[in-house]
């Protein structure tokens, strides 16, 4: 019977260290256990020492970010383990624990343990880690040779590996991208791999791993050569080689030259997509050891995930070379060289999707010196939106080359897409620019607006009054669109550009803007270096939209010459045909063309006269003055009738008929272009420089006649 109140034996003096008891920092030092805090809030986190030399990490490049822990992990490892902490968080866990390797600073792989408690605020939010990091080759070892060796092959992360990188392969390239990455046998567990694709009745290898070991001839194979690849392919099973005897009986030439790398078992896995063969993968491994049932099966399933992912990956090819193919045949095949403009076009396709959308740019010439740029987007990522564009840049520049006016075109455009009966919409820009004289009138259709950057490099962003996108305006009957008119100095340049250049998922479009705008002040002057830079640094960012833009320099020295002066006179309007005639005279004299004043006045009044006699509607009178190698003045006068006017005699007695004959006598050219519905009745005049308008020096006066002689008379 045991005497519960017995005193306990003393301990003998002199045995008991004096550290003792160890405390816990002592007992998890000596065990290599350190310690971690990582605050989610912040993003801090806090390795002891120990943490520290079991990850390790020196502690001179530790920081106390996660991110200073990048590159210590195998791929593998790391995917499995943010999964892991990422399921914890957010399933409601209190605890998760996990083993990984490390790698070394001699690159080898040490197995690690890694327990975390997840603290928790009171509305269940996760906020704050504390756990430990500790050793775990000897608990490791203890439990079998293949569960401490970190090159063995756990098949069941192999197919997690596999399946984690197939999932973000979206083209075929993509997938053999991965095999090739010259850590792929690494995440894969095996020594070798090959992957090889049928094509034309051959198999082509490619992907091999490492490189070092590729054996020349077999990068095209027939399907009936005594090769493993083209026995699976041909019977459509998997060929599993467990000895060298075994390889060196079956496959002679091959085994003859991998014998050297210490191959002695491999796995030949067919790839069968749709019933029929597409390829085949080959894991190769050294060592003697053999497959288990359970081995077998996951590679059965790997190779059926894998042939799935190539067979979506070549029609997601297919349908982008459709696409594609669609999209360019679109776009116009080549920019005009347009005079007294330099300009430059760029698209690039989104780096998610299908690489396809309703993005695009035109340049349309025009009379007179003018050209129209457009930019625009139809709303979607397919070959509706491809083919929507296409007929959207059709009908406008139909409408532009036929003389309507920028609101009138964009206003035909809506109504197009609307009667198109199609659920797309399509924002738009329309600038019709006047090269000569640096005029340039906007039209934006729920757009974004345009940059414009100053001969200094600086840059703003252009206000542009705007309506509703093309199709929207049609639907609700607001078919008016404002028209913004600016003067592009020589050397000035215009940037059109779609929303892909700017917005970016989760960031506002106003820091878009002014990133661009930044980005456009410091870029090169050289417009296609420009185009270039921008196309570059916004690739960099990752997005889902695909981007066109538009750059339009007006080239010239940067002297102004004269300008454009713009009159509206509607019938019975004598005020407005007054301020006509008093714009024509103050303008001919304030650019230097006095000397032709009364012819240049007397033309325009004539024209001005017949377009309101003779048509129903108003005349729009434009003159302007055009640089080139002499100074010509230009006035126009267009109306709404389609009916052209005709020379004729008028007679002795007739009172009209003369108009014409006028204009041919006076002015030194002039014609009549088409305007859609109506037409333009143009005639210019050549004027002197204004260094030959210098006044003549006066003469002296005269000397007074003498005083008459007395003795003459």
């Amino acid at each position: 019977m045991v005497d519960r109140g017995a005193t306990p034996a003393a301990v003998p003096a002199g045995s008991v260290p004096d550290d003792w008891p160890a405390r816990p920092e002592r007992c998890a030092a000596l065990n290599r256990v350190g310690t971690f805090d990582w605050d989610l809030v912040s993003g801090r986190l806090h390795l002891d020492g120990t943490a520290l030399d079991v990850l390790g990490v020196p502690p001179g490049r530790f920081e106390g970010r996660i991110g200073d822990l990048a590159g210590r992990l195998p791929r593998a490892d790391a995917s499995g383990l943010d999964a892991l902490v990422s399921r914890a968080l957010k399933d409601g866990s209190e605890t998760y624990g996990a083993y990984y390797r490390v790698r070394q600073a001699d690159e080898s792989l040490r197995w690690t343990y890694t327990q975390g408690r997840i603290r928790r605020d009171d509305q269940g939010r996760p906020f704050r880690i504390v756990g430990i990091v500790r050793d775990a080759t000897v608990e490791l070892e203890a439990a079998g040779p293949r569960a401490a060796d970190p090159e063995a092959r756990d098949t069941t992360t192999v197919v997690e590996t596999l399946t984690a990188a197939l999932a973000h392969a979206r083209t075929v390239q993509d997938v053999i991208d991965f095999f090739k990455d010259s850590q792929a046998v690494q995440h894969i567990g095996c020594d070798l791999l090959v992957l090889g694709l049928v094509e034309s009745g051959r198999i082509h290898l490619v992907a091999e791993g490492p490189e070092e070991h590729y054996i020349p001839g077999t990068r095209y194979t027939r399907i009936d050569d005594a090769f493993p690849m083209s026995e699976v392919v041909r019977t459509m099973a998997p060929r599993f080689i467990e000895s060298r005897e075994d390889f060196a009986a079956s496959y002679p030439w091959l085994w003859e030259n991998i014998e050297d790398i210490g191959i002695s078992c491999a796995a030949y896995l067919p790839l069968i997509a749709q019933a029929r063969p597409i390829g085949a993968l080959g894991l190769l491994y050294r060592g003697t050891r053999g497959f288990t049932q359970q081995e077998r099966n996951l590679f059965i399933a790997l190779s059926s995930s894998l042939a799935q992912a190539i067979a979506r990956a070549m029609l997601f090819d297919q349908e982008h070379d459709l696409a594609e193919g669609l999209q360019q045949a679109m776009l116009p095949r080549r920019i005009p060289d347009v005079p007294g403009a330099q300009i430059a076009v760029r698209y690039r396709a989104a780096r998610m999707g299908r690489d396809i959308g309703g993005d695009w740019y035109d340049v349309i010439p025009l009379p007179g010196g003018r050209v129209g740029a457009v930019i625009g987007d139809v709303q979607g990522h397919d070959t509706h939106a491809a083919a929507v564009m296409g007929q959207l840049r059709i009908v406008l520049r139909a409408y532009a080359s036929e003389g309507h006016a920028p609101a009138t075109i964009m206003a035909r455009a809506s109504s197009f897409l609307h009667e198109l009966d199609t659920d797309r919409f399509a924002t738009c820009s329309y600038a019709e620019a006047d090269l000569s004289t640096g005029v340039v009138q906007l039209v934006r259709a729920g757009h974004i607006d345009p940059l414009l950057r100053h001969a200094d490099g600086t840059a703003r962003r252009l206000p542009v009054a705007g309506g509703l996108p093309l199709g929207l305006s049609a639907e609700f009957g607001r078919l008016d669109y404002p028209v913004t008119t600016v003067e592009l100095d020589p050397g000035e340049t215009l940037l059109m550009f779609t929303d892909g250049l700017v917005e970016q998922p989760g960031a506002d479009l106003d820091e878009g803007m002014q990133y661009l705008t930044g980005l456009v002040g410091e870029g090169p002057y050289d417009l296609h270096e420009l185009a270039d830079r921008l196309c570059d640094v916004i690739q960099e960012r990752v997005g889902e939209d695909d981007m066109a833009v538009l750059l339009l320099r007006r080239q010239g020295s940067a002297a102004r010459h004269g300008g454009r002066l713009q009159q509206h006179i509607a019938p019975a309007d004598p005020e407005a045909l007054s301020a006509g005639r008093h714009m024509i005279r103050a303008a001919v004299r304030a650019w230097g063309a006095r000397e032709r004043s009364d012819e240049i006045e007397l033309v325009a009044d004539e024209l001005v006269t017949n377009a309101l006699l003779h048509t129903d509607g108003a005349a729009v009178v434009t003159i302007r003055m055009l640089t080139g190698p002499e100074r010509r003045l230009r006035v126009e006068v267009e109306d709404r009738s389609s009916a052209l006017p005709r020379r004729r005699e008028p007679g002795e007695s007739g009172v009209s008929g003369r108009g014409l004959l006028l204009v041919d006598r006076l002015a030194d050219v002039w014609g009549v272009e088409s305007r859609g519905t109506g037409k333009s009745v143009w005639c210019e005049f050549v004027v002197p420089g204004r260094h030959e308008l210098a006044e003549p020096e006066a003469a002296p006066d005269p000397a007074p006649d003498p005083a008459p002689d007395p003795a003459s008379a």
